[in-house]
């Protein structure tokens, strides 16, 4: 037999026999609990005794138990450690026989388990097909109670595998891993499963799928994630059922990439993919949702002879309507159908959807019919489905039956539903009933904050801040407590309608309140004062913010930066950028664009162009908006070529011209009488497919009308007309100065009542340009009924229209009435000009030519 040393455990029960029973011993550093002789094995394992001892002599004591116990060896030593293991060594091809001699000496007083004759035990019972069953019960039962903790056992497994010589068999742990998450400890199974890293035993994959489920069910998506890459480190990939459990974790946190990343790590290893995994790819892939890939995955199943399921069809055909394609989701409906699906109510629901969004009500009511010619019921979402896309096509009336209909039917009406009920009436301009269903909604205890915010900002939007303050004072009333959000809309309102003062009493009742301003609340009042080119206040709102701690946004810096360059302050607002930029802050385009724009209404172009190259050289591409305002400054200083060589720049970078682009080269074009030029981009932003504006059609009218083209000019007028795009004073000047040129007194005159009858009324330009032309064509008395005119609309006639009479009554040879307009001048306050005496006095005038002034816009 082998030597012990006095601090040998398998000599310490000699030792402790006489402690109390549950106390805790400690000798040479090791603890022992003393356990009570009670009956079974699953009341066991209470102590535990380290050991690193070998057996000998085991065929003597083996020779002892055969004759069950009746030998002469002492109780202390027929109940050690160490008898206690060679006795189950001695049983090692007798699983059944090391069994029962454990729960008959387990029996006996004062008998002491230890976790190693535990572990020696389980090793012999799995080392037989007939026993592993109670092995695993046994592992249950533990797991189960308190007895042993994941370490110590997992520890004695490890250990006498290697000191006893067990053959190297890792299905006991996979067992014991297993029942720590049948018994709901994760935790424990965590641990069990270190351990077993630790000492180089890998699991099996089966059992880290079953761990990982229950993690993931647990909500335990970080610890699952952290365990999944433990077992790929260790070389324990994962199969098709891990892919399944890992994407699940994923749409638990809809972290739509990290599923992505799973999928096709599993297939760039060769993992055997099956129908459901591709299932829950695609419904993550639909998430996104990206419906061309998620129509791809579909097809990759097809090609493997797989019928996708009803659910998979149905989140594809939902991926396809969202990103508006109808042609590929009706396609798959009929796919879905052929392959002996039934379409669901949650795909025709998102078919109704998607014709609503195309504006197709027809189709859209089609679906409609057949939902409930085909017996199914229309859920709440299918309801407020067909709500909001007939509201959104102005399609009041049926929305209204929708939404009574489901209330008939017991489906109480979502709040999203109200609201697009209420946004419909507005954008319909029907008040009355918007807010009807409001005061209803709030009596029935549906309508909340959102829907009161939803009416009040359109007021604001509206121009209507009185009968929003009225509003606000009876929702109020009703029980409706404003937040954060109304204040902003209010404090807005008040704003856009230049009231700064009545914006920051509501700011001040906002904290009042105990509300607390933020970035959008501080950002709406300085672009308040910006407006009203009150700086230093705007300035003042802004230290404000930043003593409350609160970061600007880009669209604070940007209304900083717009403010500064609107007020001719361009160079502070580029300082400010630059130090908003040394901070930290993010340049964008949108900032670039307004320090571009900025110096070049200053008539800074060389600056405006150091901006530009600073954008380029910084990595920040130039937008359209960048290319209008430069090529918008090389119109304005008569650099033509250069504003050319702009727009090739922007054509090779692949930027298309937009309207506003357009319409700044046409001007310019046209105010250096370049027609040709002009024409030939007026027929190329026809081929863009763009619609020219009121501003292009102006341009050219006034371009043609320079040249004494008319004929031009009015075939543009009556394709502005023809196109439904309304005349403003401009065309409208512009067509009877040269109308009149040319002598067309009567149409002239038809055009301008024409104006009038539109309630456009003419100004101080307009009116000159009529009385030029009349005078320049003799037609003096119809002059002087257009100054009356001016008169009575309390005008002001000009220097300019009063020199225009003089001369045409001098040329008339009616001196007096041509001295009377000079007095009745000084009698308005008018001060006479050089021409006015050049006439009085000397009687110069050139003919037409003389007053003809340039009136080009």
């Amino acid at each position: 037999m082998r030597n012990h040393s006095p601090t040998s455990p398998f000599l310490l029960y000699s030792h402790l026999k006489n402690k109390p029973l549950g106390l805790k011993s400690e000798i040479a550093g090791k603890t022992i609990l003393h356990l009570s002789s009670s009956g079974h094995i699953n009341q066991s394992t209470d102590a535990l005794v380290e050991t690193s001892s070998k057996v000998a002599s085991q065929s003597n004591l083996v020779a002892l138990e055969s004759i069950n116990g009746k030998c002469g060896t002492s109780p202390d030593f027929a109940l050690t450690e160490s008898h206690v293991i060679n006795t189950l060594l001695g049983n090692i091809s007798d699983p059944k026989s090391a069994l029962e001699y454990f729960k008959r000496i387990e029996k006996k007083s004062g008998y002491v388990k230890s976790t190693n004759a535990i572990s020696v035990l389980l090793l012999i019972l799995m080392n037989s097909a007939e026993t592993q069953k109670i092995a695993q019960n046994m592992l249950n039962r533990f797991a189960s109670g308190n007895s042993v903790s994941s370490s110590c056992l997992i520890n004695g497994l490890v250990e006498c595998m290697k000191l006893y010589s067990f053959p190297s068999d890792i299905q006991v742990f996979n067992y014991l891993l297993n029942s720590y998450v049948r018994a709901y400890k994760i935790e424990e199974a965590l641990h069990c499963f270190n351990k077993m890293v630790e000492f180089d035993v890998k699991p099996s994959i089966q059992c880290m799928n079953i761990l990982l489920t229950a993690m993931v069910r647990k909500n335990m998506i970080c610890e699952a994630r952290e365990l999944h890459n433990k077992m790929l480190l260790e070389g324990v990939a994962g199969n098709c059922f891990t892919l399944h459990v890992m994407m699940r974790a994923c749409l638990k946190e809809i972290n739509i990439v990290e599923a992505e990343q799973h999928f096709l790590e599993a297939k760039a290893r060769g993992v055997k993919l099956d129908p459901q995994a591709y299932s829950t790819f695609i419904h993550v892939v639909c998430l996104k949702p990206n419906s061309g890939y998620a129509l791809s995955l579909l097809r990759e199943m097809r090609a493997t002879g797989w019928v996708p399921s009803e659910g998979t069809f149905t989140s594809v055909i939902t991926a396809c309507v969202k990103e508006g394609n109808m042609v590929e989701a009706l396609r798959l409906k009929d796919d879905m159908v052929n392959c002996g699906k039934s379409m669901n109510l949650a795909v025709k629901t998102s078919l109704i959807k998607g014709y609503c969004m195309q504006g197709d009500l027809s189709s859209a009511l089609d679906l409609v019919n057949e939902i409930y010619n085909c017996g199914l019921v229309p859920n709440r979402v299918t309801y407020s489905v067909m709500i909001d896309g007939f509201c959104k096509n102005g399609c009041m009336e049926k929305a209204y039956e929708f939404y009574s209909e489901m209330k008939i039917k017991g489906i109480k009406p979502s709040v999203y539903s109200l609201n697009s009920m209420i946004q419909g009436y507005l954008k319909c301009q029907s008040l009355q009933n918007a807010f009807t269903m409001f005061d209803e909604a709030v009596e029935s205890g549906l309508a909340n904050v959102f829907t009161f915010n939803t009416l009040l900002s359109w007021l604001c939007k509206e121009g209507k801040v009185n009968e929003a303050c009225n509003f606000w004072d009876e929702v109020i009333v009703k029980g409706i407590s404003p937040n954060a959000v109304s204040y902003n809309t209010m404090i807005l309102g008040h704003c856009r309608k230049g009231n700064v003062i009545e914006a920051c009493k509501v700011y001040k009742e906002m904290q009042d309140n105990g509300f607390t301003p933020n970035v959008v609340t501080f950002s709406i009042l300085m672009d308040g004062y910006f407006k009203k080119g009150d700086i230093d206040n705007a300035f003042s709102i802004f230290h404000k913010m930043i003593d409350a701690n609160i970061l600007p946004t880009d669209i604070t810096l940007g209304i900083i930066i717009k403010g500064l360059c609107k007020a001719g302050r361009t160079s502070e607002g580029r300082d400010m950028f630059n130090k908003f930029v040394s901070e930290g802050s993010i340049p964008t385009c949108v900032a670039y664009n307004t320090i571009i724009d900025g110096f070049i209404k200053e008539g800074d172009i060389n600056l405006a162009l150091n901006v530009f190259r600073e954008m380029c050289e910084v990595g920040i591409s130039p937008s359209i908006v960048t290319y209008t305002s430069l090529i918008d400054g090389f119109c304005k200083s008569n650099n033509i070529d250069l504003a050319l060589k702009l727009l090739n720049d922007m054509k090779r970078k692949g930027l298309e011209m937009d309207i506003t682009a357009y319409g700044t080269l046409i001007d310019s074009f046209c105010k250096r009488r370049d027609m040709k030029s002009a024409c030939e981009l007026y027929n190329e932003l026809l081929g863009a497919g763009l619609s020219p504006n009121v501003v292009i059609y102006n341009s050219m009218i006034t371009g043609f009308k320079n040249l004494n083209n008319m004929k031009a000019a009015i075939d543009l007028y009556k394709n502005m007309v023809n196109e439904g795009i309304p005349c403003d004073l401009q065309t409208y000047t512009s067509l009877i100065d040269g109308l009149l040129k040319e002598g067309r007194l009567l149409y002239a005159s038809d055009l301008y009542t024409e104006m009038l009858s539109k309630g456009i009324s003419p100004d101080n330009r307009a009116q000159t340009v009529l009385i030029t032309g009349l005078c320049n064509k003799g037609q003096l008395e119809n002059a002087r009924k257009i100054l009356e005119e001016m008169n009575g609309r309390n005008l002001t006639p000009s220097v300019l229209i009063y020199n225009t009479l003089i001369a045409g009554h001098f040329k008339e040879g009616n001196l007096q009435e041509a001295f009377r307009l000079h007095d009745e001048m000084l009698g308005r306050g008018l001060v006479p000009d050089n021409t006015t005496y050049d006439i009085l006095v000397n009687g110069k005038f050139k003919g037409d030519c003389t007053f003809n002034r340039d009136l080009s816009f």
